[in-house]
């Protein structure tokens, strides 16, 4: 269990892109002094200022159903309440929803008549009446006095989709939820998407059955266009839909926000080309469609969603003064910024000026004019709680300066509250609760957690080192026990090195090897990981965006080059038994390093990689790499499959044929090429299995088994 529990917080954290489950928030009560959560016992009330807590429902109120989740109506009178939840795609959003009336103790199954565990993101109107919920792909509104259950929609289809998204969009958008309440309770906006064009990629599935059979996802690879997308608003009287006139090609453009403007019929959007480097502001009249643009900016790589830097949430606007203006996070001055942007004129207004990152907003608070922003300007693996005035200014930090490492702030509707997460590189994950802005705990937690974890022995060291192309990257390096300088030592690289992940954060994992079944610090192995250009650190946009088109080439010159300044300057490091492994696009890196430097990396491990760069999704691929019809040889100067002609080394490779996301096809093609070049490596096949290749009774000892044997026999252990 304890092998697992470190296999999901090193998933969250590194190998895979930042992703929050949906449904995972804080659940404020009215007054922001405290925060409910399901126990046992019931849902109870936990007073931030450290009070015992109080149970605000029993249990035995809801007949003790499993909860996954619970949302409490505006008035806290009322509470819709989340069970038997199950997997689509990556994430639990599909289930059944039942409502309680807390003074009444009246529990209401909503949508008893639709197949069991088939509802999607259930949610109160604003003034408490109804409830509105998917279900095969349509939109249904149930009056929740008289129990009636009207159809908004009902042309839904697995290709032809109302009020959620396809795989792409949400995969590469983290759009989930496709439906939102209008102010009024009188409308309801949502998505419509229509994959009918998409073709489908077929998984197959050898094991649940005598008959293999085709598991068909509607998956658009790079250089295919994209589902066509259009916003609706129905009525919810007549269940009429009145269509929004955005402007350009549905299937050649991508709509990733949507949003009600605070008490106006009227709905705001983000609309993107299929580039995704230009970005239009649009206003919707509800009642008749039409859309005016109000803000626009490009850029010459890509411009990142709301998603990409809030923790995988695409939801939510950040109106501020009566919706007259909202907050918005742009790079368009070389750093990633907030501005005002006017609703009216569209006019922008710089808030945060200086040569440093907002990596993301923690909190804006209208009644002391404040908004605080995590960031880092002097240590791009760290963040901080930083604040600067509603209409601007020099950034003030809050967090200590004697609490080095990562924060994460969940802060109290009213801002005067905050739950304070935290870990570095040495300290596991603790959890206080204080006041703001004089960041004033009950206790010492914190302090007392960092003060036990650095007498801890063996804590990686951080370092920075530059490369012959004048790059200084960051890294971090765990030494073997009882190091003695004097002797040479294995090295084992652990890479990412795309977008959408940094390995080098100072937080809980940074050091560790999850998959190594056993102790590599006593096993004699240094274990090293650097983030090369391109990977999301707060480092300013060039270093970010200089990849564009050239994912595959810079990014892994970077690391090439990191290593061989490395081992320049560590003698330490024994040149000859030099390993290197990673995970999804870390796979990829693994593969790039491997056949593109042969001469420097003699050992590597590849798990669930994109081999071809053709064949991963539309949405991400294009983002970072343009569109293949203009520039195909991109792609193709980028993808491992390439360069496999040129394996030393010693390869091992692994995927999950049941991977939805990075094909199994990948392993197939490169294992052709391979094969083609008379390269042996070996390879293993996990049936069935998704990107995580962790289902299935045995899984991660079997794959950790492997691993552990493949690099101990050969990448030596020990010092020499």
């Amino acid at each position: 269990m304890k092998k697992l529990t470190l296999l999901i917080v090193f998933i969250a954290l590194y190998y895979l892109p930042t992703q929050a489950q949906p449904g995972k928030g804080i659940r404020w009560s009215l007054d922001g002094k405290s925060y409910f959560k399901a126990t046992p016992a019931g849902i109870e009330s936990f007073p931030l200022s450290g009070e015992p807590s109080s149970l605000k429902i029993p249990a035995a109120s809801y007949h003790s159903l499993a909860i996954k989740d619970f949302y409490f109506s505006g008035d806290e009178k009322k509470v819709l309440l989340y069970t038997n939840s199950k997997k689509v795609w990556r994430y639990e959003t599909r289930g059944d929803y039942w409502l309680l009336d807390i003074a009444s103790g009246k529990l209401l199954q909503l949508g008893k008549d639709k197949p069991a565990s088939s509802l999607m993101f259930a949610k109160l109107s604003p003034d408490g009446t109804k409830a509105a919920y998917v279900s095969g792909h349509n939109i249904f509104v149930e009056d929740l006095s008289t129990g009636a259950i009207t159809p908004i929609t009902t042309d839904g289809t697995r290709r032809f989709i109302n009020g959620t998204f396809d795989w792409a969009y949400e995969e590469e958008f983290g759009c989930r939820d496709g439906f939102r309440w209008s102010p009024d309770s009188k409308r309801i906006a949502y998505w419509q998407i229509d994959a009918t064009k998409i073709r489908d990629f077929l998984m197959i599935d050898n094991t649940d059955s005598i008959y293999s059979f085709t598991v068909p996802v509607e998956y658009p690879k790079a250089g295919e266009s994209p589902s066509a997308c259009r916003i609706g608003v129905a009525d919810i009287q007549t269940a009429k839909t009145t269509w929004m006139q955005v402007p350009g090609d549905q299937q050649q453009h991508y709509i990733p926000r949507m949003e009600w403007v605070p008490g106006k019929n009227t709905l705001i959007i983000q609309q993107l080309n299929r580039k995704q480097n230009e970005s239009k502001i649009m206003l919707c009249d509800a009642a008749n469609g039409n859309v005016r643009s109000i803000y626009q900016e490009k850029d010459s790589a890509w411009i990142d969603v709301k998603s990409r830097w809030d923790d995988d949430n695409i939801a939510g606007w950040d109106f501020i003064r009566n919706s007259k203006s909202f907050i918005w996070v742009s790079e368009q001055d070389g750093w990633r910024h907030l501005y005002n942007i006017s609703t009216e004129d569209g006019k922008a207004t710089l808030l945060t000026p200086g040569n440093y990152d907002v990596i993301s907003i923690a909190k804006i608070d209208e009644a002391t004019n404040t908004i605080y922003f995590l960031a880092s300007p002097d240590n791009p693996t760290q963040q901080y709680l930083y604040r600067v005035p509603l209409n601007g200014g020099k950034a003030e930090r809050i967090t200590p300066a004697n609490e080095p490492g990562s924060h994460e702030y969940k802060i109290s509707p009213y801002g005067a509250w905050a739950i304070h997460d935290f870990s570095n590189a040495y300290t596991y994950p603790v959890s206080e609760n204080l006041q703001l802005p004089a960041h004033k705990s009950n206790g010492n937690t914190v302090l007392n957690a960092i003060t036990k974890g650095a007498a801890a022995p063996n804590k990686p060291e951080f370092f920075s080192i530059t490369t012959v192309d004048g790059v200084t990257m960051s890294g971090w390096m765990s030494k073997p026990a009882n190091f003695n300088p004097a002797k040479k030592y294995p090295v084992v690289f652990y890479v990412y090195g795309e977008p959408a992940g940094a390995t080098t954060l100072d937080a809980i994992g940074a050091g560790r090897n999850f998959l190594y079944d056993g102790d590599m610090a006593a096993d004699g192995y240094v274990y090293v990981s650097m983030d090369n250009r391109g990977t999301p650190l707060p480092k300013g946009r060039t270093w970010r965006k200089c990849v564009y088109r050239k994912v595959g080439l810079i990014n892994a010159r970077d690391q090439a080059m990191g290593t061989k300044a490395l081992l320049q300057k560590y003698t330490f490091l024994d040149p000859q038994r030099t390993a290197v492994w990673g995970w999804s696009g870390g796979g990829s890196m693994t593969l790039n390093l491997l056949f593109q430097y042969p001469e420097i990396y003699k050992t590597g491990i590849a798990i669930a990689a994109v081999g071809n760069q053709l064949t991963y999704d539309n949405i991400y691929q294009e983002r970072y790499m343009g569109l293949p019809e203009e520039n195909r040889e991109d792609f193709v100067k980028g993808s491992p499959i390439t360069y496999a002609k040129n394996l030393q080394g010693n390869l091992l490779y692994i995927h999950g044929t049941g991977d939805d996301n990075v094909h199994y096809q990948n392993a197939e093609m490169l294992l052709n090429e391979l094969i083609r070049y008379n390269k042996q490596f070996q390879f293993m096949a996990y049936p069935n299995r998704t990107h995580s290749i962790s289902e299935g009774q045995g899984t991660f000892e079997h794959l950790s088994t492997l691993y552990t044997n493949y690099l101990r026999s050969h990448c030596e252990p020990g010092a020499k």
